[in-house]
Parts: C-alpha cells; sequence; structure tokens
C-alpha cells in the first residue's frame, strides 16, 4: 500500500472525523484588545488562529493539487518544492505531489535566498510552492532558475511573478488522478540539516514513506483514540514520520505554531492532547517555567497526556529525570534517525525502558544495527565504533551526487557518521558524531558526554562542547555555556563542578554564550567553531 492510499483509506472509512488541526497562539494573542472600561473581547475562532479539516477535506484539498499540477504540465518524477510554515495546508499539498508522481522537496523555512537557489538547482526543481514569509527571499531568484516554469503562493496578496494557489485549486477536481505509482518509485528529497555547509539532496524512494508509518506506530502505540501534537518544522523527516504513525491508524493531529510553554501546555490540555514530540530545549522551557512559577501545572488538564518522546539530539539523562519528577505517570521514549534513514525510529529507546534513559536504544521495528571499527568489523561489547544501520528506509542515493552516495552506503548499510557503544543488554549509546571527536595530546574526547555531565549542574540551561586549536595539544575542549534565566555563575564554580571529571575530559575553557540550535534542535557547532576559532588560533599564533 502506497502512503497516498493509506490517505484515501482514510477519507473513506473516517470521512467526518477530524484530520488536522492548526493552532496559531501569536494570531490568537493579537486579537486580544486590551481590557477596557467596559469590556474585554474574546478573540472569535473564525478569525483563524484555530482552524480544522476532516479526512475528507484532507483527501480532496491533495486531489485537487494533484489535479492543478497535472493541468500545469507537472509530470511523474518532476520535483515539486515546498517552502512553507507549519499550516493546514501543507500536508495536503505534500499529499497531492505524492499523487502525481513527482518528488515532493520541502524546503528548511530557514534558508536564505542563496541556500534557497542552491537547493532548488541541485534538486532540479520544476514547480516551488512557497508563503508570504518567504517572498522576498523568492522573489530576488524568481526568473534566475532555469528549471523553475511555476510559482504558487499559498496565502493573501499573491506577488506578481506567482499563481494564486487559493483561487487555482478551487476550480479543480477533487477525483484521485490515475497514476501508476509503485513502491520503488522515487517520492521525496530531502536536505541534510547542513551543518557542514550546504545541504546534501537525499532521494526516497514511496518504500521509504510507507516503512515510516509502520515504525512509528510500532513504536509509539497509536490509535484512532490517540491525538498527536506536532510542534517541530514539517519540513523536516521527523515531525512528519512521527505523524506518519497517526496517519496510518486515522488518528487527529494537532499543529501548533509556536514553542512557548503556555501555549503547549494549553494545546495539550483543550484539544485531548496524548502524544508530544519535543525538542530538548521545549523540555527545558517547560521544566524551567514550572519551576519559576510562569506556569502553574493545576491550570491545565493534562491526565490523558500518556507520551512524552524527543529525538533529534542527544539527551541529557538528567532532564528526563528532572521531567519524570512532574510527570511521573509520562511514559518516555526517545527516538534515533537521520534523514537519511527517513527520519526517526531504525533505532529508538522503547517504551518500557525507562531504566536505560541515556541509551538512543536498540534496533527499530523493520531495522538492523551494528557498531563497527574503521575496517568495517564489529567491534567487542563496550567499544566505541560507527553506528551503521539497514532497512526498509534507508536513503536510494545523494541525489547527483555518486561520491558522496559510495561514502556512506555500503552493501546496504548506512554509515551514519555517529560514535557510539553497545552494552551487554544490547542498548546503544550515542558517543558523539565523528567529526565532532576532540583529540587532544593524543586523547580522544566525546563532546557529548561532557556536555552530559555538565547539564547536571543546576543553573546551566543549555551547553556546547567543541574544540578550539591549541599548540601544545591540537586540540582542547571548550564549553560553552547558556545559564538559566536570572541564574548567576563563575568559571571558578563550573571548574569545581568539573573537578570530578577525569583530568583531560575537563574544558579547558569556559565560555558564558546563548548555545545556537537549528529547527529541528541541533547543536548548531559550525557557527560556534567559527565564533571562537578565530580568537583561539590568533591566541595560539601569538605564543609562537
Amino acid at each position: 500500500m502506497l502512503i497516498t492510499e493509506i490517505l484515501s483509506q482514510n477519507a473513506r472509512l473516517y470521512g467526518d472525523d477530524i484530520s488536522l488541526v492548526e493552532i496559531n497562539p501569536e494570531l490568537q494573542e493579537r486579537q486580544i484588545v486590551p481590557w477596557s472600561e467596559y469590556e474585554l473581547i474574546e478573540p472569535n475562532p473564525a478569525a483563524g488562529f484555530r482552524q480544522e479539516i476532516t479526512w475528507r477535506e484532507f483527501e480532496e484539498k491533495a486531489n485537487k493539487f494533484a489535479n492543478l499540477l497535472m493541468n500545469s504540465g507537472i509530470r511523474k518524477g518532476d520535483k515539486v518544492a515546498i517552502l512553507l510554515m507549519n499550516c493546514l495546508e501543507w500536508l495536503p499539498i505534500y499529499f497531492g505531489i505524492l499523487k502525481t508522481g513527482a518528488l515532493a522537496v520541502p524546503l528548511n523555512f530557514r534558508y536564505t535566498t542563496e541556500e534557497i537557489k542552491y537547493c532548488l538547482e541541485l534538486a532540479e526543481v520544476t514547480a516551488l510552492v512557497f508563503g508570504p514569509e518567504f517572498i522576498e527571499r523568492v522573489e530576488p531568484i524568481n526568473d534566475k532558475i532555469s528549471g523553475i516554469k511555476l510559482h504558487f503562493f499559498v496565502g493573501e496578496s499573491c506577488p506578481s511573478f506567482a499563481q494564486n494557489y487559493k483561487q487555482l485549486v478551487s476550480v479543480c477536481s477533487d477525483e484521485a488522478p490515475q497514476i501508476p505509482i509503485t513502491e520503488e518509485d522515487d517520492a521525496a528529497i530531502y536536505f541534510s540539516s547542513g551543518t557542514t555547509g550546504f545541504p546534501k539532496a537525499i532521494l526516497h524512494s514511496q518504500r521509504s514513506l510507507v516503512s515510516a508509518c509502520y515504525t512509528e506506530q510500532n513504536h509509539h502505540r497509536q490509535t484512532r483514540g490517540d491525538n498527536f501534537l506536532c510542534i517541530p518544522p514539517l519540513y523536516h523527516t521527523g515531525a512528519k514520520m512521527h505523524w506518519f504513525g497517526s496517519l496510518l491508524v486515522g488518528g487527529k493531529a494537532v499543529l501548533l505554531r509556536g514553542v512557548k510553554p503556555k501555549w503547549i501546555l494549553k494545546a495539550v490540555s483543550e484539544e485531548k492532547i496524548t502524544i508530544v514530540w519535543l525538542l530538548v530545549p521545549w523540555v527545558q522551557d517547560i521544566l524551567d517555567a514550572i519551576s519559576s512559577g510562569e506556569v502553574d501545572l493545576n491550570d491545565y488538564n493534562l491526565q490523558q497526556w500518556r507520551l512524552m518522546h524527543i529525538g533529534a539530539q542527544p539527551v541529557p539523562p538528567s532532564l528526563i529525570q528532572r521531567w519524570k519528577k512532574y510527570f511521573p505517570n509520562h511514559l518516555y521514549d526517545t527516538n534515533y534517525g537521520l534523514s537519511e534513514s527517513i527520519g526517526p525510529g531504525c533505532v529508538h529507546l522503547g517504551m518500557d525502558n525507562i531504566h536505560k534513559v541515556g541509551a538512543i536504544g536498540k534496533q527499530g521495528y523493520n531495522w538492523e544495527a551494528m557498531i563497527i571499527d574503521g575496517d568495517g568489523h564489529l567491534v567487542p561489547q563496550g567499544h566505541v565504533g560507527e553506528l551503521i544501520v539497514k532497512g526498509p528506509g534507508v536513503m536510494k542515493c545523494y541525489y547527483r551526487d555518486p561520491e558522496a552516495t559510495a561514502a556512506v552506503l555500503k552493501d546496504g548499510w548506512l554509515l551514519t557518521g555517529d560514535m557510539a557503544r553497545m552494552d551487554k543488554d544490547g542498548f546503544i549509546y550515542l558517543v558523539d558524531r565523528k567529526k565532532d571527536v576532540i583529540i587532544s595530546g593524543g586523547e580522544n574526547l566525546y563532546p557529548v558526554q561532557i556536555e552530559d555531565f555538565l547539564h547536571r549542574y543546576d543553573a546551566i540551561k543549555d551547553v556546547a562542547v567543541i574544540g578550539l586549536p591549541d599548540q601544545r595539544l591540537g586540540e582542547i575542549a571548550a564549553a560553552i555555556i547558556e545559564l538559566k534565566p536570572d541564574c548567576l555563575c563563575s568559571e571558578r564554580e563550573i571548574r569545581e563542578f568539573c573537578s570530578s571529571l577525569p583530568r583531560y575530559k575537563r574544558p579547558r575553557r569556559i565560555i558564558f554564550d546563548v548555545v545556537p540550535r537549528n529547527p529541528t534542535g541541533k547543536i548548531e557547532k559550525p557557527k560556534l567553531r567559527k565564533k571562537f576559532c578565530a580568537s583561539n588560533l590568533v591566541a595560539v599564533q601569538t605564543q609562537n
């Protein structure tokens, strides 16, 4: 069964049930008029801060856009890019593309004009669907990419160089196009996070998308009675592939446009959310808001919330221990994955393994996982090596990059570039990115281990450890520390806290600054290296 057929099945079986809800709390707050002498004017639900569609409407919207694309000359194998903030149209547009046999190409909403142009050209995109937030970034290149023939604008006040999506789909048929598609056909191109430079284009098949549905549902046991809160950006595999578990069973989902703790808890309470996928920074913000008194859990109805899970970056065990103090009845899971493995799930902890917090888990449903040395041999238990995975969601290739593909795909196995170890029970612990390992005086330092240790210090909100050049040792470990609001802490206090670490693991530099993270929660270490390596290099050169 294709993923588009799952949608069609839901429309037949549960047509009148709500499939998707979009909530924009920022828009809601703007609509609240300040209190006057006579009344407080409450926001009007019809004004658009909360919208919803049924499964039947979802299917019809997808079919309409598919027919619009085909009427506009889009054919099987063409590429259609999506540059939208999370919204109610995002997923119907995505499924509409898939129904034509064309490839969906989601774009990161943080891309600059230069990055948008690069990705559109690399993926050989024919049509671009974009929203009002991106007019200023798209307009300078709208006529500079030879392959782009169509610009569809989703929103009000359509720019002159684009066509109005809403007007055009309104007159299209809502009948499903009859395009022959198989599981082995190309389905989507996703882009790597770009934390090492310009992103790579990752090609996935229809089979990859369907496999994500079954992996996710097996891991988190979604039923039609579950309600999934989706906060991360839909352009990323993580958010969408977690939602695929709900799609498989016809479960409802809520798209929340905002990450403030009050907004998240209010959505969980009012929409009767049962499953929430959070990123580490948002978990930290919720916990900080609770401990500071900014939010009172008694103000919310949270009894139905059964599962909180995290993915996209290493999770400090201390963070989950702190979470369980406030939410002792929550099931917890963490998921590991890459865009090259169709997102989260190739390794997962499992909801029954809270005693193994700190591990990323075991091989996921329908997946295999091993840890190997530089020669491709299995490493002994407890030793560090590179994690490799194999399963139905492994990418077909890096699009138009055979050399990069050959470097990471070996006999069906995907080399993740992540260093890991396995314990006696078969649970895998992420040690660090291969490229992030710091070699200091001949010793290998794994930043994630040092970061996990520093996260235990109460005043620290976030931390990133990077290597800086050093004349004597080659590299030294530097800890960039972001303190919690209103917390004061000195370098001396941090050094005293680190005294229980082996001497070679202690950070040689302590820097108080903001820790940058991308939209999926990953620390942007290249930015930190660029910012601090230059100054350290000058210091090294001065010593010569």
